[in-house]
């Protein structure tokens, strides 16, 4: 990655994304004095779909819906968060709930007794690589040292190796999913955003968590990639609002340990059931 390029404004709709993704790889070329080759990338919207589409399969199987509609699957990204995590965890024991959380390996090894206690609670746990970098951007050699450092930090914390893996910023290279699998992993997307990577009123989350159906994986923050103790208790209070409703509905929460490796739906996952 560029030094002084940030990634930001990355949520929103497929298109929205992959424009945002073009127009940043566009900045990239420019700064270097590419300008040629800025304009074509304005033009590559395949590839920049294939990158940042949490639907795209145009780079290997990814894992966006879970394959029974009666359920969700929360996932939470950026931790374990000594400032948040911990009282995320009572809220889903509380409601009966677990979920997969996706840490960072450099916030695993500084919080290994809290990444410990979320293994220990029955949710699963999958690799958000160690520093949260834009996968993209980045040789193969690179990629492979970013998720083995992470795997060796939950490894050690946990005394299991993760088996799932997200990209950071749901941006994937043409080399991420066959160097996932080869691990005997599975490269996991998402099929609902809270949009809660930042902090705002719980009351907002709320209102776009109301879109979220059965057979919905969940994409959520507990952390902050930038620190190790970001404020993300809006997602925590919007879920104490919505976790007693989803059950009421009908649905079951589940973790992607719950099922086979060969049962998860890619795009086109089961019947969906609404929520409350």
């Amino acid at each position: 990655m560029e030094s002084g390029v940030r990634i930001r404004g990355f949520g929103g709709g497929a298109r929205g994304r992959v424009r945002r993704f073009e127009e940043m790889i566009a900045n990239i070329l420019l700064s270097r004095g590419e300008a040629a080759a800025a304009a074509c990338a304005i033009g590559a919207g395949a590839a920049a779909w294939g990158a940042v589409s949490p639907s795209s399969q145009m780079f290997g199987r990814t894992i966006r819906r879970a394959p029974d509609a009666g359920t969700i699957a929360l996932t939470f990204d950026d931790g374990p968060n000594p400032a948040v995590t911990p009282e995320l965890l009572q809220l889903l024991e509380t409601h009966g709930a677990r979920a997969t959380f996706f840490l960072i390996g450099k916030f695993a090894r500084e919080a290994a007794g809290l990444a410990r206690e979320i293994a220990q609670r029955g949710h699963a746990v999958g690799n958000h690589t160690e520093t949260h970098p834009p996968l993209v951007f980045m040789p193969p050699a690179k990629i492979r040292e970013e998720m083995e450092k992470c795997a060796e930090a939950i490894e050690s914390a946990t005394g299991t190796a993760p088996r799932w893996m997200r990209p950071p910023y749901g941006f994937r290279s043409p080399s991420l999913g066959g160097m996932v699998r080869a691990r005997g992993g599975e490269v996991v997307m998402w099929s609902r955003m809270a949009r809660d990577w930042a902090p705002q009123p719980a009351e907002v989350v709320v209102e776009r968590l109301r879109k979220v159906r059965g057979g919905d994986i969940v994409l959520l923050h507990d952390g902050d990639h930038r620190v190790l103790r970001g404020d993300r208790m809006h997602s925590v209070k919007a879920l104490a609002y919505w976790l007693p409703r989803w059950r009421d509905a009908g649905l079951r929460f589940v973790t992607l340990d719950d099922f086979g490796q060969d049962e998860w739906a890619g795009e086109t996952g089961g019947k969906t059931r609404r929520s409350a």
